[in-house]
């Protein structure tokens, strides 16, 4: 799924997360060291990256707050690991803050409730950095993938048509093989072509709710990239596992080059 929050084509919040990592465990380190030396230039070396470290977590979570929003499959088994990865790096930085809070100025007396504020953030910075590395690698989040044919990624608002049919395209707006999202009220649905026509499915694989405009279609077959599911575009069908329900299909029809969708 391609993020909300690009800059030249590239997401956003992954190019900011290194710098909240770098600060933070650099502040844990040196007001240990300071700490153990009873060295204040240690300490205070820690304090300013403790702030520096606070500041660019909260700007970096613009960009996520963004693609959790947008980009993140609904009622999926990512949405759920991206609220966890949210929840635990907001803890994070809290735990970060209270420590500097508790310290009152950067030079101040080394303390050893304010080390372990920071101890216990680092540990949640980690867990919720694995989680983060999860839905990029696993769940494909943020990953603008391309396969033959299938051009550029489309996503499309449209208002709902209160049960008449809506316009979703031009005919040739698409080739065969290729899809787009649909954001129609709270519903997402695919609209694709075939060799045959248009076909409009639902987005969300049945099995832990990917998104199927985020995967591959070729010969009738939809696939998504979670874990391999595959669908007919037509019946909605199962053609191969791990999923075992099949998804909701939508009828299409093209009138005077227009694309109409029914609900």
């Amino acid at each position: 799924m391609k993020s909300k929050a690009v800059l030249l084509g590239h997401p956003v919040h992954p190019m900011l997360i290194p710098f909240p990592i770098a600060f933070l465990t650099g502040a844990t380190l040196f007001d240990a060291a300071g700490w153990l030396l009873g060295d204040l230039t240690w300490w205070a070396t820690g304090g300013y990256l403790g702030a520096a470290g606070i500041a660019t977590a909260l700007l970096a979570a613009v960009p996520g707050f963004i693609d959790y929003l947008y980009t993140v499959p609904p009622k999926s088994s990512g949405k759920t690991r991206a609220t966890r990865h949210m929840v635990t790096m907001l803890l994070s930085v809290g735990l970060f803050a209270a420590a500097w809070l508790i310290r009152g100025t950067a030079a101040a007396s080394p303390q050893l409730t304010v080390l372990s504020l920071e101890a216990a953030g680092l540990a949640l910075v980690a867990m919720g950095g694995y989680m983060g590395g999860t839905l990029v690698t696993r769940n494909l989040i943020s990953v603008d993938h391309r396969y033959a044919n299938a051009g550029k990624w489309r996503e499309e608002t449209i208002a709902p048509g209160n049960g008449a049919p809506m316009i979703v395209a031009k005919r040739d707006e698409l080739k065969a093989d290729q899809m787009k999202l649909l954001r129609i009220g709270d519903a997402r649905i695919v609209l694709a072509r075939t060799e045959h026509g248009y076909v409009a499915f639902d987005d969300r694989c049945t099995h832990r709710g990917g998104s199927l405009a985020g995967g591959v279609m070729m010969c009738g077959t939809v696939q998504c990239l979670w874990h391999g599911s595959q669908f007919d575009v037509r019946t909605g069908a199962v053609k191969a596992g791990p999923a075992k329900n099949g998804i909701a299909v939508y009828r299409v029809t093209e009138e005077n080059g227009d694309v109409k969708l029914f609900l």
